[in-house]
C-alpha cells in the first residue's frame, strides 16, 4: 500500500511533462524568433549554469520573477551570438501563463485529490524559493514539505535527495511513490532508494531508458492510478 508521495516540480507539476527547453522553444517560435536547436540549447544551458554558479534567486522570489531572470539570461546570451529584437516580455508571458493554466487545470486538482488521503513531499532541483513559488500558485497547503537542492546541498540525480524525502515523509521506501518527468533525474535515482516510481512521460529533452512501475502522460491520471499499487 502506498502511503506517501514524492513529486518533482520542474517539468512535472509546472508543465505536466514538458521539458523547459521545449517550453522555451515553443515560446521563441510563437514570438517569431528563429533559432537553431543548438543555439537555443546553448542559451538554455548557459542560463541554468549561471543560476547554479551565482545566487541570483532570493528565497522570496516568485516563479514569475525566476522566469524573468532566466529569460533575461537567455536573451543576453542570444544577443551576444547575433540574435536581436527578442521580445523577452512576450516569451516570459507565454511561459508563465502556460504554467499558471497547467497548474490550475491539471496539477492542483490532481494534488488536491491525492492529499485527501496521502502526504506529499516535493523533491526538486530548484533555486531556494520553492516555498514562495508554492504560495504563488496556491499549492502550499497541499505539500507537507519541500526537499530543495539548493537548500539541502544535494542535487538530483543523487539518490540521497530522495532518501531525505523519505525521512521527511516518515514512510518506508516500499510505501512511497516517486513521480517525475525525468528518467535520469527522477525515476532511476528514486528506484535506487527502493521507492516505487511513476514516470510522467511527456515532451522530454533527451531519451533515456528506465523501467518505472507505471507510466502516465499527464498528472491528471495519477489519482486513479495510485490505488492500484
Amino acid at each position: 500500500m502506498i502511503r506517501g508521495l514524492m513529486i518533482d516540480f520542474g517539468g512535472t507539476v509546472d508543465t505536466d511533462g514538458v521539458h523547459w527547453y521545449n517550453m522555451f522553444r515553443k515560446a521563441y517560435s510563437l514570438c517569431g524568433v528563429d533559432l537553431s536547436d543548438e543555439l537555443l540549447r546553448d542559451a538554455y544551458v548557459n542560463a541554468e549554469r549561471t543560476l547554479g554558479r551565482n545566487r541570483m534567486i532570493n528565497p522570496d522570489y516568485t516563479f514569475r520573477k525566476t522566469l524573468e531572470i532566466k529569460t533575461a539570461l537567455q536573451r543576453e546570451y542570444l544577443e551576444r551570438h547575433g540574435i536581436e529584437n527578442i521580445d523577452a516580455d512576450s516569451i516570459l508571458n507565454f511561459c508563465y501563463e502556460s504554467v499558471t493554466d497547467n497548474i490550475r487545470i491539471v496539477s492542483k486538482p490532481a494534488l488536491s485529490e491525492i492529499t485527501e488521503y496521502m502526504s506529499v513531499v516535493l523533491v526538486t532541483n530548484f533555486y531556494g524559493n520553492m516555498h514562495a513559488v508554492l504560495r504563488e500558485f496556491g499549492l502550499d497547503g497541499l505539500i507537507k514539505d519541500v526537499v530543495e537542492s539548493s537548500v539541502v546541498g544535494i542535487r538530483k540525480p543523487d539518490p540521497e535527495i530522495f532518501a531525505l524525502g523519505l525521512s521527511v515523509l516518515g514512510f518506508e521506501p516500499h510505501e512511497t511513490l516517486a513521480v517525475g518527468d525525468s528518467a535520469g533525474n527522477d525515476i532511476i535515482p528514486a528506484q535506487k532508494t527502493g521507492c516505487r516510481t511513476v514516470w510522467l512521460k511527456g515532451i522530454g529533452w533527451e531519451e533515456q531508458e528506465c523501467h518505472p512501475n507505471a507510466t502516465v502522460s499527464s498528472l491528471s491520471e495519477l489519482p486513479a492510478l495510485i490505488p492500484k499499487f
